[in-house]
């Protein structure tokens, strides 16, 4: 049995992510901070990279061996890969398997599942929920569909995200020194409120119409994007926003 996601390939996420809301149902889904199976299947399939109907099959396949409101799908045999990965997670519970699936939030094989509750929004909306919709399953969307996007079309995709650049994605095209660089957000609803920090700030100013912020919109339905080249440029009006962040640290003499 693999717990550490990184080890763990895309298409068994995928049966993993199905297998658990078919086993643990609407427990499984609070515990992720989703308020809808439509939101899981789009989320979790964006940000495993496979498209979000395959998840909902896999949870439709399982739901005949769980105690659950759904027949699903109760007049066919299950799939062998499926009957696989059941075999060697069946036994997890509930915390452990929620923490395994929180898990597909990084792909740096760091896990959620030590997260506290007061992480939680005051509102009531999961921490984890809410990072995985603004950062990963975003990000995973724009690289799914950027090659059919006109804007970029003859680009070479290179993902910075780890590297600090004040954008997401770095696209070349051949051989020039130029490039586009594209920042991506995401946004539960159709509509809400996006920030960019300091660094991103800077690069949106020094890159003008070289950088583009790619909002991906309405996870909680049906997903959808807006471009927007040079956003600084006067057609979205940003307005500065400052926090004080208290840390509080625990120090001990030796």
């Amino acid at each position: 049995m693999l717990l550490n996601s990184q080890q763990i390939a895309r298409g068994e996420k995928a049966i993993l992510a199905g297998l658990y809301l078919s086993k643990f149902d609407s427990s499984g889904l609070a515990s992720l901070g989703f308020d809808s199976f439509t939101e899981a299947f789009n989320v979790l399939g964006y940000a495993v990279g496979v498209p979000p109907g395959s998840i909902k099959n896999y949870r439709d396949e399982f739901d005949p061996l769980f105690e659950n409101p759904r027949q699903g799908w109760h007049k066919r045999q299950r799939r062998e890969n499926c009957l696989k990965v059941l075999r060697e997670y069946e036994r997890l519970d509930f915390e452990i398997f929620t923490g395994l699936v929180k898990s597909f939030a990084s792909d740096d094989g760091h896990t959620w599942s030590d997260i506290e509750a007061t992480d939680e929004r005051k509102d009531g909306e999961s921490q984890f929920a809410r990072r995985l919709i603004t950062g990963l399953a975003a990000e995973k969307y724009f690289e799914m569909t950027h090659p059919s996007l006109s804007e970029f079309h003859g680009f070479e995709l290179q993902n910075t995200t780890r590297l600090g650049c004040g954008y997401d994605f770095r696209l070349q095209c051949g051989n020039s020194d130029e490039f586009l660089a594209v920042e991506v957000k995401g946004l539960k609803g159709r509509a809400g409120g996006v920030s960019l920090t300091p660094k991103e700030h800077r690069a949106a100013m020094t890159l003008k119409d070289r950088f583009y912020l790619f909002v991906v919109k309405n996870f909680q339905e049906l997903p959808f994007h807006e471009i927007y080249q040079n956003p600084l440029s006067g057609g979205l009006d940003f307005r500065q926003s400052k926090r004080t962040v208290v840390q509080v640290s625990w120090l001990v003499n030796l």
